[in-house]
């Protein structure tokens, strides 16, 4: 009896358990066949991301298919004479006045002597990419792999040599073209380098450390690049796309295998790519290229004007808002810019309808402009719009830049130099003296590090005596070919030399 009622009363406790269970197994399936869909939509999206993925790199492939046949290698031969360093590649051999510096008169025994090659006729070679554009044979390529050769070797993609001609190369663009003689030949489309966009997909081609064809990929990290200090005319491409030694002068492309830039240059402390790579757009290429080809030489347009950076604190000084513009720090005599009355203290704000907002970009519209051609340039002064009438004028061989200014060059190392006048020669006793003043030094620069400082008299560039400042610009835009510079300086009367090193590396 007592079991019975046991069982009766267990038999009724069970029953909602039982219930419980079966509704927790059913939760269980729903749970389960949640955690199925969340699976098969994750399965889903990464399906769809593995697609989106290989569609761009049928895209990167069908470019570099579209593209490679028109890119060429170019083998560049050189003749040296005379007693020449072992030392190759980007190495440079120390001046004795270094080694004098460091290690007195023991830098004339052995352990100290440079390696030298025994007199006589001696062949460098090196080597660069570019790029075909037409089909009988004018490829485009960069000034510095070119230049100075006694003899071009162009292989193309598909194996063959030919014999490789300079048709005309502009070092201060870093430009040039050359010709072999073929004919059918595949031909890369010239793009709009304006209407890139800062983001968007490039691809670089070319023969880095003398392996030919070779592909990176990357984006258009930036744009209008100006104040690099590799060329006197600057208006780069930054790209991420690996850049080394040997692509100058290959193509940067988009993703329609549209030519948007001539790979030139990296920004790199050890010569290797870091992610920073420079191209020539193709805009301001095209221009250059033509007249290469139609004249053999480049025409620019020409201002006379010394320029200067507008700072917060100089346009303060001038009573302007803005911070946007360039200040005119002198005008030449019997020059387009005085003849049309601008004067010391102008600020530049536009220029043939164009804003105007550094240096750079300033040089580059006057530069690019027709010889005379008549233009309207707005300044500010007094504080207040002033609209002028400039005639350009013709950009003659032996003037440095369109508008005259501190070389990039020099505002990259971090100081700046004027001319040496006459208060100035009574002042230190410099009456027999020539060379350029240094009127500032950026704190914590290359040149501060280096110990130059505001007062000195540079009187040499790599042994080369500095006379004004025509051969100043002059010997400061030959030394970006080298990894430093060689500096005499006098301080009072005392004279002594100061290296500086650049920070940029051509490819």
């Amino acid at each position: 009896m007592n079991h019975c009622i046991h069982s009766s009363t267990t038999k009724r406790k069970r029953g909602p358990s039982r219930l419980l269970l079966g509704l927790a197994l059913l939760g269980l399936v729903g749970v389960a066949t949640g955690a199925v869909a969340v699976s098969t939509d994750r399965e889903k999206d990464a399906s769809a991301g593995i697609l989106n993925l290989q569609e761009t790199s049928k895209a990167f492939a069908h470019v570099t298919k579209k593209v490679s046949p028109a890119v060429v290698y170019i083998q560049v031969e050189k003749q040296a004479s005379g007693m020449t360093s072992a030392l190759r590649g980007n190495e440079r051999a120390m001046p004795e006045e270094w080694l004098k510096e460091f290690f007195g008169d023991r830098w004339k025994g052995q352990e100290f002597r440079r390696p030298e090659m025994p007199r006589g006729e001696q062949r460098s070679v090196g080597q660069g990419s570019g790029f075909i554009i037409s089909q009988d044979g004018y490829i485009l390529t960069n000034n510095h792999v070119v230049s100075g050769a006694d003899k071009l070797t162009v292989t193309l993609a598909d194996g063959r040599e030919f014999a490789g001609t300079m048709v005309g190369s502009d070092a201060r663009s870093d430009v040039a073209v050359i010709k072999i003689d073929a004919k059918r030949l595949p031909q890369l489309h010239l793009g709009n380098s304006d209407a890139a966009d800062v983001g968007e997909w490039v691809l670089a081609i070319g023969s880095p450390f003398g392996l030919p064809g070779t592909v990176t990929s990357g984006i258009v990290s930036a744009k209008g690049r100006n104040s690099v200090g590799i060329t006197d005319y600057e208006n780069f491409i930054q790209t991420d796309a690996a850049i080394n030694p040997g692509n100058s002068g290959g193509p940067l492309v988009n993703l329609q295998g549209e030519v948007i830039g001539i790979n030139t240059a990296i920004f790199s402390r050890s010569g290797a790519n870091n992610g920073i790579g420079f191209a020539i757009p193709i805009n301001m290429a095209r221009n250059i290229c033509d007249q290469l080809i139609e004249e053999g030489a480049v025409t620019r347009g020409y201002l006379g004007i010394l320029l200067q950076k507008l700072t917060p604190e100089l346009a303060s000084s001038f009573g302007l808002e803005q911070h946007h513009g360039v200040l005119v720090g002198d005008v030449t005599d019997d020059s387009p810019a005085g003849n049309a009355g601008v004067l010391a203290g102008d600020v530049v704000v536009e220029f043939n309808g164009k804003a105007v907002s550094n240096i750079g970009e300033f040089r580059n519209m006057v530069a690019a402009t027709e010889p005379e051609a008549e233009v309207e340039m707005v300044v500010m002064r007094d504080g207040k719009r002033t609209a002028l009438s400039v005639t350009v004028g013709r950009l003659a061989g032996s003037k440095s830049a369109a508008v005259e200014s501190q070389p990039d060059s020099v505002e990259q190392l971090g100081f700046r130099v004027s001319a040496l006048d006459d208060a100035q020669r009574e002042r230190y006793g410099w009456q027999d003296r020539s060379g350029v003043v240094v009127s500032h030094v950026d704190s914590g620069s290359a040149a501060a590090l280096a110990g130059l400082r505001p007062g000195m008299l540079i009187e040499e560039i790599n042994r080369s005596p500095v006379s004004d400042m025509e051969t100043f610009r002059s010997l400061m835009s030959e030394g970006k070919d080298s990894e430093r510079l060689l500096l005499r300086v006098r301080d009072g009367e005392m004279a002594r030399y100061i290296v500086l090193s650049w920070k940029s590396t051509k490819s």
